[in-house]
């Protein structure tokens, strides 16, 4: 954690981290189980430790992911056409993501077009649409994996040993 907090955290687009790691991968494709990596894919651990580890040393900032491999809800970058959405990945040593966020799309009519793009079922999502259709203003939210940063912070090296309420099939209510 000294180490963490001794070093600036380094910022890179998602199109930086991909040249990154494949310029890494061309040199020997057979360390990675996943090799195939190109703008659109989606960050695998392996990939997210490798920038935060190996390339950096550091925790590192990923940003403006492609909007084909996030969430509807994540307001399109105007400055790319909307090929990106305005969204963060913080990564750190020995977990990979650990923070995830994302500006949210506040424009009505942009989130209809991209539900309707999508499939999605307007009907299923009245009471997120109402949000936005009774006044909304920009905003943003993020999400920190609770189990990840207990991994993290205790130095554990698997998640299953951090959860505090295991899960398992046929244990769940609902």
């Amino acid at each position: 954690l000294e180490k963490l907090v001794s070093k600036p955290f380094v910022r890179i687009s998602y199109r930086e981290a991909i040249e990154y790691l494949q310029e890494e991968i061309a040199k020997d494709p057979s360390k990675w189980q996943f090799p195939d990596v190109e703008f659109g894919t989606d960050l695998a651990t392996e990939h997210e430790r490798w920038l935060a580890e190996t390339k950096f040393e550091s925790a590192v900032f990923v940003y403006n992911y492609p909007r084909s491999i996030k969430a509807f809800y994540m307001r399109d970058n105007d400055e790319d056409g909307g090929e990106t959405v305005n969204a963060m990945d913080l990564l750190v040593p020995g977990v990979g993501e650990l923070v995830g966020g994302s500006q949210r799309e506040e424009r009505l009519d942009v989130l209809e077009n991209k539900m309707s793009e999508l499939d999605l079922d307007p009907e299923d999502y009245w009471w997120y649409l109402d949000l936005r259709r009774f006044g909304s203003v920009p905003h943003s939210g993020y999400g920190l994996g609770f189990e990840r940063l207990v991994c993290y912070v205790c130095g554990i090296d698997n998640i299953r040993d951090a959860i505090a309420f295991p899960r398992y099939p046929g244990n769940a209510e609902f």
